[in-house]
């Protein structure tokens, strides 16, 4: 059930390929190990989604960013991991590490030419519910 969902200000499509960010990060979350050398997400079950939001406001609107020789035009990454039940705290914060420094990396060239804030969350929750229905994990059963 590792979900990564990627909402970032719309303008970042003229900028970026958001298709390449979301297979960088699905590849480093298939990295992720634990204490035990295990595959933390599950290949069959890891999926990374982007959705550009066209409507926004960051901040203040570009004032300071205006004033410190930029455009003002602020653009905002936030990333939500969504992880199951059960890994230890250590598992979680490798995880964050290894999913910022793929974001960093990727949005260093845009942040040498633009004012940009990125967020990454990872959520942990007790489930109500937990259904699947899927044929993609026999794909990677060995």
């Amino acid at each position: 059930m590792p979900h990564l969902v990627i909402l970032y200000t719309g303008q970042l499509d003229a900028e970026v390929n958001m298709t390449t960010l979301c297979r960088q990060m699905a590849d480093a979350m298939l990295t992720v190990r634990d204490e035990q050398d295990k595959q933390v997400f599950p290949t069959g079950g890891t999926r990374v989604l982007a959705y550009p939001a066209p409507h926004y406001a960051v901040a203040d609107g570009g004032a300071a960013g205006r004033e410190a020789g930029g455009t003002g035009d602020y653009a905002f990454v936030y990333l939500n991991v969504r992880m199951g039940r059960g890994r230890t705290e250590a598992t979680q914060q490798r995880a964050g590490q290894t999913l910022l420094e793929v974001a960093k990396t990727f949005f260093a060239p845009v942040m040498a030419q633009r004012h940009i804030g990125i967020t990454l969350q990872i959520d942990v929750g007790p489930e109500v519910f937990d259904a699947k229905h899927s044929n993609l994990h026999p794909l990677f059963q060995k």
